[in-house]
């Protein structure tokens, strides 16, 4: 150590808060085995730091000196607890007298620590809506409100779920650990499934006043990349691709306005080549291992898209077929809704309706206004007015998103119709 100005130092412990904070988290919750005594500890050697590192200097290892730190507190802390509940005294005592070898921190260790607490974030007995907050909150770093506003939910629900996870995770004994090989298939897609929720909700929001969430998109891929570094698997690839890949065209998704641009109408100079460079690398990596599911093809088709330098060149024969590997795959009315899609394309509207229509006459997607969207869509390409018009109200009741509310209107209006 050396000394060092207050303001140097608090520069520094800015930049490892930033850069560390969740590594640290990760690895106090491994020792102290709970969340909230971590987090706790974290703040409290956070707040230690700031009153040392200006008087003895910066140390070498800021993050090892975080954890160590860290560690201290959470042992005081559980002693002061021991005086009304003596069972705590032993918890203290043991976290004392085990013995951190320094090797422990390195960055491997540091690493398969951030793993454990994604897996315990997406752990399948906790509700998903749950899992999703957790992770935010406890892999990302977001606070309460910024979930709360992200989601559109209010800050004490939230925290709710939050608390309610954390009990249950420590009440039902759920291991902090990554699965093991066996079990591993299962619960990477319950993390894979949480990871794409996030961007999902990011890359088009479920409701509010804006087409995206940014920051949400930016935080799912920055765990992808996160979950591939630390787990080379080819769906771990696979989504990450299709998140890259449809991110790539955010520039292009909306008006200076805020207004929706559809696929067929965007400006494909501006999509991120970079992106998609990168996107493409990834599909090809998972397609060559042959151990590639869902979300690879579905990046697969996002590539093809990505390919075509204008919308007339998309080979809408090899995406159905896609479509088609993906429906055996993964089974799902959206993905056939989808692939309908894609059928109108490449057949013609009156052949994709017809498969939107055995969609929606089975009761499916009945209260998913793309679905609705979509057939009024093909039927106003049919010149079918009135049956457009009605479809087109249909989505408009249950749409919650206010550009994709104006676009529906937009289409109303130019079918002769008023909301």
């Amino acid at each position: 150590m050396h000394e060092t100005s207050s303001e140097a130092a608090r520069d520094a412990l800015e930049t490892v808060y930033r850069s560390e904070s969740r590594r640290v988290l990760a690895t106090l919750i491994r020792l102290v085995g709970d969340f909230d005594l971590a987090e706790e500890a974290m703040h409290e050697a956070v707040m230690a730091a700031m009153e040392q590192w200006p008087r003895d200097g910066v140390p070498a290892n800021p993050r090892a000196w975080l954890v160590s730190a860290g560690r201290f507190k959470a042992i005081d802390r559980l002693r002061r607890r021991a005086r009304f509940d003596a069972s705590l005294e032993e918890a203290a005592e043991k976290l004392q007298t085990e013995a951190l070898d320094p090797a422990q921190w390195d960055d491997r260790h540091i690493e398969d620590d951030r793993l454990r607490l994604i897996f315990t974030c997406c752990h399948p007995a906790l509700p998903q809506d749950a899992q999703i907050a957790l992770t935010l909150r406890e892999v990302c770093g977001l606070t309460t409100e910024e979930i709360a506003r992200a989601f559109l939910t209010g800050a004490p629900t939230i925290a709710k779920r939050i608390v309610r996870a954390k009990a249950k995770i420590r009440d039902a004994g759920i291991p902090y650990e990554v699965p093991s090989r066996s079990e591993l298939p299962e619960r990477l897609d319950s993390v894979l499934q949480v990871v794409y929720l996030i961007f999902t909700e990011g890359y088009s929001a479920s409701a509010g006043a804006s087409l995206t969430r940014t920051d949400l998109s930016e935080e799912a891929i920055r765990l992808g990349r996160l979950l591939l570094t630390l787990l080379s698997e080819p769906e771990v690839m696979g989504l990450l691709a299709l998140m890259l890949l449809q991110d790539s065209r955010r520039a292009s998704r909306a008006s200076a306005d805020g207004e929706v641009i559809l696929l067929e109408e965007q400006d494909r100079s501006l999509w991120n080549r970079a992106l998609i460079e990168e996107g493409g690398r990834l599909v090809e990596q998972a397609l060559a291992s042959k151990r590639f599911g869902p979300y690879t093809l579905q990046a697969t088709i996002a590539a093809m898209h990505a390919e075509a330098r204008e919308a007339s060149a998309t080979d809408w024969v090899q995406i159905v077929g896609i479509y088609d590997v993906l429906l055996r795959a993964n089974p799902s009315p959206v993905v056939e809704l989808n692939r309908a899609v894609a059928v109108a394309m490449r057949d013609g509207a009156a052949e994709g309706l017809e498969l939107i229509e055995g969609i929606l006459g089975r009761g499916e997607l009945r209260d998913y206004y793309l679905a609705h969207a979509a057939r009024a869509d093909l039927l106003r390409r049919l010149g079918k007015r009135e049956e457009s018009a009605a479809s087109y109200r249909r989505a408009l009741e249950l749409a919650k998103q206010e550009p994709s509310r104006r676009f529906l209107m937009r289409r109303l209006g130019e079918l002769g119709e008023s909301e």
